[in-house]
């Protein structure tokens, strides 16, 4: 805040001294030249020389205030703007200055704010990310190197250890392009392929394509009945990519012996909401709004052993919001989740 007491002292000062120097110049003539002044002079005067002076330094005093402030106040709006605001002459520009500060550092706190969380995120990205690649290639390194220290020759070990080192790379090929992806979708280097196609028959082709995932655990993939063809416009594999991703962690996730029901609702007959549901153990709420985020584990622990990437659900949200669509989650514990997505009907 600009300290004002100065200016004022000034001011005063000024008043007095001018009043002062003016009943002096009075008492010298009085009494050196002998002129005959009513005291009433003595008294009138100065109080009319110092009303005088005091508001000809407060308007020069002011000027030069106002002068200041406008000065900041313009310094401050190109800062925060850009620009360089038209302060007009009447305007309480002090008013205004406190006003447009405060907001530029409420503005400020959020972004320090702001940063402090995009740090907090990119330092468990990394560590996230660092763990992710660690198993795998210490897992690949393992059994190349029982290999090379006599397994090779072993024929009882020597194959089943180079599918389970392929394995570890599979996974980490699959990490790789999971990144890749996300990037892509992140940066806009994509361009989705907009045709229209039937859903259903897609999902269909899904169930095919994960089957032996779910025949693993005896898990039932299913429709809630049964459907005619719907038609949308999107990018089919994207989609695909979508439903597989969504049907493979309902089936990693879900206990053995457990049913997965595709369902799809027509919303006036613009948009297709597509659910995908199980009926397992449940997701905690307070896990619910961060499922989306990369690398984001409610059960870490099982996670690392199930597998994948991470970013599975990450790429997902991505997809669907490249579509201009939504998507959601609902979870009970105890009841299983639903994952819910939009597209749109083509008519």
């Amino acid at each position: 805040m600009m300290n004002l007491s100065k200016p004022i002292n000034v001011i005063i000062f000024g008043s007095i001294l001018l009043s002062l120097l003016i009943l002096l110049v009075l008492l010298i003539l009085q009494f050196t030249i002998s002129i005959n002044l009513n005291v009433i002079y003595f008294i009138i005067i100065p109080v009319l020389t110092g009303l005088i002076a005091f508001f000809t330094f407060s308007f020069l005093i002011e000027k030069f205030i106002n002068k200041k402030i406008k000065l900041i106040y313009r310094i401050i709006s190109s800062k925060k703007l850009g620009d360089q605001p038209d302060v007009k002459i009447n305007e309480d520009v002090l008013e205004k200055l406190s006003i447009d500060t405060a907001q530029w550092a409420m503005n400020q706190q959020s972004q320090i704010e702001t940063l402090k969380q995009q740090n907090e995120f990119r330092k468990e990205f990394l560590g996230n990310l660092a763990h992710e690649l660690k198993t795998p290639v210490f897992s690949v390194q393992g059994f190349i190197l029982t290999l090379l220290e006599g397994g090779l020759e072993d024929e009882t070990v020597n194959r089943m250890f180079l599918e389970k080192a392929l394995n570890g790379v599979d996974r980490i090929t699959a990490l790789l392009e999971d990144l890749d992806d996300i990037s892509k979708i992140e940066y806009d280097s994509f361009k989705l392929k907009i045709k229209s196609f039937d859903i259903i028959t897609l999902t269909k082709n899904i169930f095919d394509t994960v089957s032996s995932k779910a025949k693993s655990k005896n898990i039932k993939l299913k429709f809630n009945k049964s459907y005619q063809p719907i038609f949308v416009k999107a990018d089919k594999d994207k989609i695909a990519q979508v439903l597989i991703n969504l049907i493979s962690n309902a089936i990693a996730y879900s206990e053995d012996n457990e049913t997965i029901t595709l369902r799809f609702h027509k919303i006036n007959n613009k948009t297709l909401l597509v659910e995908v549901a199980d009926n397992g153990l449940g997701i905690e709420e307070k896990h619910l709004p961060r499922l989306f985020e990369r690398f984001y584990r409610v059960d870490k622990s099982r996670a690392r052993n199930i597998g994948g990437s991470g970013l599975g659900l990450a790429i997902v949200k991505h997809i669907v919001e490249a579509h201009n669509q939504t998507i959601n989650v609902r979870s009970t514990i105890g009841s299983g989740s639903t994952f819910s997505f939009t597209l749109e009907i083509d008519k």
